[in-house]
């Protein structure tokens, strides 16, 4: 844990003692889906887009609180391979505030030795939305600190097929040169996956009440922990995360095994 507890959690609520956390069971990766822009918005009256620009802030509180009580990797869901099926505004709203987010914030990220990467397909983004993710990348690369990993374009399902293309591509590229094809193994294979080199989330976090996974990271939560809010994502906020936490660290992992 990189700061104390007391300055991590200043107020917390009084159902909430942040005292409870033990510093050494912090999760080493959490991943969070982060739902319900588009409602907190409807019930306020207010387009979509009002909702995700919204929930900028609980992204900013989430980075600095998982930041600070030592979590090495924060994986968040910013945009799925279907959300292109959204209205055409909305998409477009959302490049646009992706870009100036990135932009706005690499510096202070920069600041705090967070390293910034994407997983998902960022070809097909716009100029501007994947030059800023880029930028932000070799400007925070060599960053020692947390690993915030966006998941931009991104589907595991599309993900999981292109790891098995490269294997079939490998496999047929060894046998023409009269070598033996590598051996198929759960690492060799993890290490064809867009989070190559990043441990498995040990806790997924989904908001607003929604009990699916939604394509998202289908190979690496095998043995995470689910940790489900009612909160709408704008309204996430380190307090929030740090029931989840709690959660979490009173759970039983057993891997399979028993104990």
């Amino acid at each position: 844990m990189n700061k104390p507890l007391d300055y991590i959690f200043p107020n917390p609520p009084a159902d909430l003692d942040p005292t409870l956390l033990d510093p050494d069971r912090v999760p080493q990766h959490v991943a969070v889906i982060m739902d319900g822009n588009g409602r907190w918005a409807k019930k306020r009256a207010l387009n979509r887009l009002r909702g995700h620009k919204a929930g900028i802030e609980a992204v900013r509180e989430t980075i600095r609180c998982a930041s600070d009580i030592g979590v090495r990797y924060l994986t968040i869901y910013s945009f799925s391979t279907e959300n292109w099926k959204r209205p055409e505004d909305e998409v477009v709203g959302l490049m646009d505030l992706f870009a100036k987010t990135m932009l706005a914030e690499v510096d202070g990220l920069h600041e705090e030795h967070v390293r910034v990467m994407t997983i998902g397909d960022t070809s097909i983004l716009p100029d501007d939305t994947r030059e800023a993710f880029s930028a932000a990348w070799e400007k925070t690369k060599g960053n020692d600190g947390m690993t915030l990993v966006v998941a931009v374009n991104y589907g595991a399902r599309q993900e999981i097929l292109d790891a098995v293309r490269s294997c079939v591509d490998d496999a047929r590229a060894a046998l023409r040169e009269g070598r033996a094809p590598e051996e198929l193994t759960e690492e060799s294979f993890a290490r064809r996956l867009h989070t190559a080199g990043i441990p498995d989330p040990d806790l997924l976090i989904r908001t607003s009440g929604e009990m699916r996974v939604s394509n998202f990271l289908l190979w690496q939560i095998a043995y995470a922990e689910f940790v489900c809010t009612d909160v709408l994502w704008p309204d996430f906020d380190r307090y929030e995360l740090l029931r989840a936490l709690l959660e979490f660290q009173g759970r039983d992992r057993r891997f399979g095994a028993v104990k």
